[in-house]
């Protein structure tokens, strides 16, 4: 399945962020999304990171990382990729090193070709949904199809499907998945639920490649 990934933000200062992000965590997992990146725009995000670590079968990245020193640390916390709005080539070449995956952020063309050119495993489309969404991310792997990109910023229930036909490798989605009206309730019944929903449609994307795959070989 194409992994999601879910963006805990800053607004999670609005409690206690470890007790809140394992509760986010445990829900969204609970719902099928398995990948976790705590951006570390969240207050002591790289302890987040290793409390995260303890829940079985989580995989836990760190995001909005912009400096190599900031990048080791949250290797050392535990994060198993990191992920940047920006290109860093000094954290790009640590996370290599490290054997750590990396998706260094790019937005026209140029961008994400020098992302890619230094070695970025992934690049981070950001902010995708402003420049046009899917449209934007099919006229990027229109001239660079060979890249793989995973947009952000604007993804939803909506459009996702849309995302993977326009050539996405994976979404990131963020408030779409766990809204701020669940985070003030603790409604956590909810957004397991809300999760759940975004697990069914990458279900169903991953179903219909695997059918084009088989059908093109075949």
């Amino acid at each position: 399945m194409p992994p999601l990934l879910c963006y805990v933000t800053d607004r999670n200062a609005l409690a206690d962020p470890a007790r809140l992000n394992e509760q986010i965590a445990r829900a969204i997992a609970a719902g099928g999304i398995t990948i976790v990146e705590i951006t570390m725009t969240v207050p002591g995000a790289i302890d987040v990171i290793a409390e995260l670590r303890a829940i079985s079968g989580l995989l836990v990245g760190a995001g909005t990382v912009l400096d190599a020193e900031t990048a080791r640390r949250c290797i050392e916390a535990g994060a198993e990729f990191l992920v940047s709005p920006i290109l860093d080539s000094a954290t790009v070449r640590l996370a290599r090193c490290e054997g750590k995956v990396v998706m260094a952020g790019g937005l026209s063309p140029t961008e994400v070709f020098d992302a890619w050119k230094n070695g970025s495993d992934f690049v981070k489309v950001f902010p995708c949904g402003n420049m046009g969404g899917p449209s934007y991310l099919k006229t990027l792997k229109t001239v660079l199809p060979q890249i793989e990109m995973i947009p952000t910023g604007g993804v939803n229930l909506a459009n996702m499907t849309s995302f993977f036909e326009a050539g996405a490798s994976a979404v990131g989605v963020g408030s779409e998945l766990v809204s701020m009206d669940d985070l003030l309730t603790g409604n956590f019944d909810a957004i397991e639920e809300s999760a759940r929903r975004y697990s069914a449609v990458a279900y169903e994307v991953n179903i219909a490649r695997r059918v084009k795959y088989d059908n093109a070989v075949s």
